[in-house]
């Protein structure tokens, strides 16, 4: 038979506090609907968004410019030509593409 030495047993593993310590830290860290793999996917989901959040921001300023010079009616003209491809009636318009 297999007998165990209770002496050989360091003293903090018979310790039932300590025992109910580690099983509670390893049911939050690993177990839990909220352990450490869920919290750091969903930091560097925010880091994600956060640099979005910062593209569309550029974005909404280089609009916001766009639609300022959009008020002359000579940069009016250009831009409805340049980038919306509109024409007068005499005009025929090419687009020619990369792909």
């Amino acid at each position: 038979m297999l007998y165990l030495n209770v002496k050989k047993i360091p003293a903090f593993l018979k310790n039932k506090f300590f025992l109910t310590f580690i099983l509670f830290a390893t049911y939050l860290v690993f177990l839990d609907d909220n352990d450490v793999f869920y919290i750091l996917k969903q930091k560097e989901k925010l880091y994600q968004l956060k640099g979005q959040n910062e593209d569309m921001k550029l974005k909404l300023q280089k609009t916001r410019l766009e639609l300022e010079k959009i008020k002359e009616l000579d940069y009016l003209e250009a831009y409805a030509r340049q980038e919306k491809f509109f024409k007068r009636k005499d005009e025929d318009i090419f687009v020619i593409t990369n792909d």
